[in-house]
């Protein structure tokens, strides 16, 4: 595909995965990405954000990147405060969140599962939208809650806003995210979709991206970015290589995980505590690693690492790991479970 088409390549929001720390690392050794979403935070009743929210939203923490802050909540006035806020802070879009799938946010009727009360959901959109306020709005969501069929209404509703653009993710709530994504449920309603449109969902390789790029291409209101999330955890290079660059090499990997892991040393103040967080890295970054056939010895390589409770140990069976295994051009896709 010609770079001149290719749509915005962003970055979704995986709550302590793509933080500040990883959004400056991430642009200082791949190259910055069109967008950045923040993980998402929930305004409190209190208009005002917490010094630990804070820490993600300050202007100076996104500085030299393009960063979309986004809400959890289900509540409009809450939502009103947080982004009347934000373009205080000098954001220009902020993105509604309605499409994370685990349980303890869905249980209370927030991220995808809103979806379950399209009443309330339109009436919550009604009240946001004509608040005049001074920032942008975009949404994220699922196709539905329990069945596909509920994507239609969704549709209806998202089509009487003014929103700057609506990024879809083809599965139900329910599906988490195991099972293939729902691309016929999409497809049946792209007509009637006048906003423009962002993709997220199973894109590995710049193939993928490719695929989907062409394959929405044809949306009424263009279609405005690919999102990337779980992949990119696996092969921070994707993008680069979309747009034509190079590979990651094994010594771009290590030293990514080094600054990642000294920076989260010196953020958490413990060592620990960061070696737990660059544990959750590497769960996907070893999909970036092996030849078909090694998934066994992987897994006992991914034990190793998981198992370790001491920094030297960890540290060597990271680069065991690392050095043990051929590094694949593309990740392969280990972390979905079957349906």
């Amino acid at each position: 595909m010609p770079l001149s088409t290719l749509p915005e390549l962003t970055v979704a929001p995986m709550e302590g995965l793509t933080t500040v720390v990883y959004r400056r690392l991430h642009a200082q050794f791949f190259g910055a990405a069109d967008r950045y979403y923040l993980p998402f935070v929930t305004p409190t009743r209190e208009p005002k954000f917490t010094d630990r929210q804070m820490r993600e939203l300050a202007p100076q923490a996104n500085e030299g990147i393009c960063a979309i802050p986004q809400l959890l909540t289900r509540n409009a006035d809450d939502f009103i405060w947080a982004a009347k806020a934000l373009a205080d802070l000098g954001y220009k879009e902020v993105n509604l969140n309605l499409g994370c799938p685990a349980g303890t946010v869905t249980a209370k009727g927030k991220g995808s599962g809103f979806l379950q009360y399209p009443t309330e959901l339109h009436a919550f959109l009604s009240r946001i939208f004509e608040a005049d306020l001074p920032i942008a709005v975009s949404l994220k969501t699922r196709v539905g809650y329990r069945s596909p069929d509920e994507f239609e209404n969704l549709v209806d509703i998202y089509a009487r806003f003014p929103m700057t653009r609506l990024i879809v993710h083809p599965r139900l709530k329910t599906d988490l995210y195991r099972g293939d994504v729902r691309l016929e449920v999409l497809d049946k309603v792209l007509s009637s979709l006048p906003m423009p449109l962002g993709y997220n969902g199973d894109l590995i390789t710049p193939g993928d991206i490719e695929k989907v790029s062409l394959r929405y291409s044809g949306a009424p209101g263009g279609l405005a970015e690919i999102m990337v999330g779980r992949a990119l955890m696996a092969d921070p290079a994707l993008f680069r290589k979309s747009k034509g660059g190079n590979a990651a090499s094994l010594s771009e990997i290590l030293s990514f995980h080094e600054a990642l892991f000294e920076a989260y040393t010196t953020l958490f103040e413990s060592q620990k505590n960061a070696m737990m967080r660059m544990k959750e890295y590497w769960f996907f970054q070893l999909c970036l690693f092996g030849e078909d056939g090694d998934e066994a010895r992987l897994q006992k390589a991914a034990s190793k690492i998981f198992r370790c409770k001491q920094i030297p140990d960890f540290e060597a069976a990271v680069r065991e790991a690392a050095e043990g295994f051929p590094l694949r051009r593309d990740a392969r896709y280990g972390w979905r479970k079957p349906l």
